[in-house]
């Protein structure tokens, strides 16, 4: 169920973010799912691509740092609970989440969530062994 995110490190700077973007859009990458953090002087771009080595080699062309990470996704019900129910999955097993990001869409009732936490193969056994709904990238495409 790997699904394999990519992290694109920007300058905080006017324009950098569209120029990622735009790199990605005229090489034909689907954006499927992003997030933003930042600080004063860089962000970083985590994303979940139709094609990550088109998008890796798109951004590269533009002089981005991008870098692959393996992060779990699971839809979980789109309700209050929803997401609370994944994390005590993860907090009875010992596991930290490092950070998460979420999205929903309409061929779905579920909330989609992307998950990095330590340690990855820890994170999917106790999430299978709670029968959590994990979705691969090919899942992601049919949203």
């Amino acid at each position: 169920m790997s699904v394999k995110q990519l992290s694109v490190f920007l300058e905080n700077k006017e324009g950098k973010l569209k120029k990622a973007v735009n790199a990605m859009s005229q090489a034909g990458v689907n954006i499927r799912a992003l997030s933003i953090a930042d600080s004063s002087k860089y962000g970083i771009l985590r994303l979940i691509v139709s094609d990550n080595e088109t998008a890796i080699n798109a951004l590269k062309e533009e002089k981005f740092t991008v870098k692959e990470t393996d992060v779990i996704v699971v839809g979980v019900k789109d309700e209050p609970n929803g997401l609370n129910t994944m994390l005590e999955i993860l907090e009875k097993e010992s596991i930290n989440v490092e950070y998460l990001y979420a999205f929903v869409s309409s061929k779905t009732d579920e909330a989609i969530v992307v998950v990095k936490i330590e340690n990855y193969e820890d994170g999917v056994k106790a999430l299978e062994d709670a029968n959590a709904n994990l979705l691969s990238k090919e899942d992601l495409a049919e949203l």
